[in-house]
């Protein structure tokens, strides 16, 4: 099976692709997290956001994450993968080619806490106080700009 990476503004996609993407998160935030909240927040029409996904031979979506402007800096977030295709690496390759896009930008990102390890190896390092999200200790972490 081959897999396609795909970069793109929600005003490119096609809307059921989007429908998938948009699923696949509210299918891992909401309700395999229990965390009843907007997963739709209005961020993905911003300008200047983006989204990657992979997508396997048959179309389906298997990870995704969303890349948002805030100010001079970068934000990933919404990072998810689909349960049948967990173990494959599809969250790092989309973490590494997110930062590749940010260019030379600080990149942010607010980590569930007990994930803080994976978003390391990635170069974040954490930058701030635990906090409460939803319920979920999350912690700020961020990725110096390369210069």
């Amino acid at each position: 099976m081959s897999l396609s990476l795909h970069s793109s503004s929600v005003a490119e996609i096609d809307p059921v692709v989007l429908y998938e993407i948009l699923r696949l998160r509210v299918d891992v935030f909401v309700v395999e997290q229990d965390c009843p909240y907007p997963e739709l927040d209005g961020r993905d029409l911003e300008p200047g956001a983006r989204l990657l996904w992979f997508t396997d031979d048959d179309g389906r979506v298997l990870a995704t994450l969303r890349v948002l402007s805030d100010g001079d800096d970068r934000r990933i977030g919404r990072v998810a993968t689909a349960v049948a295709a967990r173990g494959r690496g599809l969250a790092a390759d989309l973490m590494r080619a997110a930062v590749a896009q940010s260019e030379d930008r600080l990149v942010r990102l607010d980590a569930q806490a007990h994930l803080s390890g994976w978003y390391a190896r990635f170069g974040f390092v954490v930058d701030g106080d635990e906090f409460l999200e939803d319920g979920i200790p999350h912690l700020p972490m961020t990725l110096a700009a390369r210069r």
